[in-house]
């Protein structure tokens, strides 16, 4: 047994500390194509006094830490490329408190957003953001997470309230309060939302929730161009009608969910949308999307009330992933996203699909055409130097495009290690000041070291 995880075995117990193989190859790896990297221990803190011990041992002894919530990020943001510690947050999944008259829930970081809902609906109530994936909270706000619902309830940022942070040394802190709104110091909630485990481990959250909208009603539209499908959703955004999904599937990614699904949708830019209120207002909704849309050049719109066929309608955006990973065995799903404006957003789009087929590779695109995000999804051969190549190429294509519209090189999925290097390009000066504060945070660099920034 060695030094490090004797120690930890006495500051934890037994119990708490893995080095099974198996643990080990688990903690070294997420749902990303970057190349797997096993930590020397992985240990199960069961309160933020085990955290605060664990932290203050590491820094002392200047020991890589790497806090993991369920491995459901995307750009190597759990993999511990410096070795030494996982903190794997499992055993902390309690949700402590739910106030539904403050519209607020407190939980640990090792709840799952559907282990939330499922608490929350007893109560009429949900969490909005929806990643796609049964991430963890405590990694959804570490990676600043949002998904479909954005256009309506903003990101895992816009819905903080409060954290509990462990620091570099220890030291446990709180980064805000249960109130709305604070006019009071800096804004700590938003500095540790999207630190990717760089700044601190979270061990309680205080998390904005929503009252489930009396109805919901779904709907698909179908247009010949994607400069058309864009400039509808610009329209009703613009005239205040709230919807509370929007997603954009590029022709060529329905086709591929027609081929292997079997499903008759048009092949054509399609947007898939939802909307959330009461029935009146709803009413009222849908006729003026259909009169804004249909002005904007829609070819066909369908809107769906009942649970299944809301469902059926959802079927090509929800399966598009799936459906090219089965078919195209043997090869690994590399998926990317960048943000521009919205009115780049068609550009953005074209250009994305221009770069995939001039390097060959077969991938869907798809977009949250209500804020300008949009991902590629790219099937590659990790054993084919060649392609790998050109996946890197055509990831680099479409984030200096977005760099050039003034956008970013990721919307949702963080940072990691895949867009570490477009950080300085991206911020200039802004990106030397995140330095200082990881310095002054971090000062021995245990914390995540290598993602988002580098220190010297």
């Amino acid at each position: 047994m060695s030094t490090l995880v004797k120690d930890l075995t006495e500051l934890l117990s037994s119990e708490q500390v893995s080095t099974n193989e198996t643990v080990l190859h688990q903690h070294g790896q997420d749902e990303s194509y970057h190349e797997v990297a096993e930590p020397e221990v992985v240990v199960f803190p069961k309160s933020t006094e085990e955290v605060s011990a664990i932290l203050r041992y590491a820094n002392e002894h200047c020991i890589p830490v790497t806090p993991y919530g369920r491995g459901s990020s995307l750009e190597a943001h759990v993999i511990p490329y410096s070795g030494g510690i996982t903190i794997d947050f499992a055993l902390m999944n309690r949700i402590l408190s739910i106030r539904p008259e403050d519209l607020l829930v407190v939980v640990e970081p090792g709840v799952s957003r559907l282990e939330l809902n499922e608490a929350l609906a007893k109560h009429g109530l949900f969490f909005s953001v929806d990643p796609g994936a049964d991430a963890t909270l405590g990694g959804m706000v570490a990676t600043n997470a949002s998904g479909t619902t954005t256009v309506r309830y903003g990101v895992m940022r816009d819905q903080v309230r409060d954290l509990e942070v462990v620091l570099a040394d220890g030291t446990v802190m709180n980064t805000g309060s249960l109130a709305a709104k604070s006019a009071s110091g800096y804004h700590l909630n938003g500095l540790f939302a999207g630190s990717e485990g760089t700044l601190g481990c979270f061990t309680k959250l205080t998390l904005r929730v929503y009252g489930i909208p009396e109805h919901v009603m779904a709907a698909r539209a179908t247009f010949n161009t994607i400069e058309e499908a864009v400039q509808a959703v610009t329209t009703v955004l613009q005239v205040g009608i709230p919807i509370a999904r929007v997603e954009l599937v590029d022709e060529e990614s329905i086709r591929q969910v027609n081929r292997h699904d079997e499903m008759d949708f048009e092949e054509k830019p399609t947007l898939f949308l939802e909307f959330h209120g009461n029935e009146a207002g709803l009413k009222q909704d849908v006729e003026f999307t259909t009169e804004l849309m249909t002005d904007a050049g829609c070819q066909s719109i369908q809107f769906e009330t009942e649970t299944a066929a809301r469902n059926h309608l959802w079927e090509a955006r929800h399966n598009l992933a799936y459906s090219y990973i089965h078919s195209n065995p043997g090869k690994k799903m590399m998926v990317t996203d960048v943000c521009v404006p919205i009115s780049e957003l068609s550009g953005a789009i074209h250009h994305a699909r221009e770069q995939l087929e001039a390097v060959g590779l077969v991938g869907g695109i798809l977009g949250h055409v209500g804020d300008g995000n949009f991902h590629a999804l790219v099937m590659v051969d990790m054993n084919d130097a060649k392609e790998v190549e050109l996946s890197n190429q055509f990831n680099e294509s479409i984030v200096h495009y977005a760099l050039s519209k003034n956008g970013t090189c990721t919307g949702e999925h963080g940072v990691g290690i895949g867009k570490q290097k477009y950080q300085e390009a991206e911020h200039g000066e802004a990106y030397h000041a995140m330095k200082l504060i990881k310095k002054a945070l971090d000062p021995n660099n245990i914390l995540n070291p290598g993602k988002i920034v580098k220190v010297d």
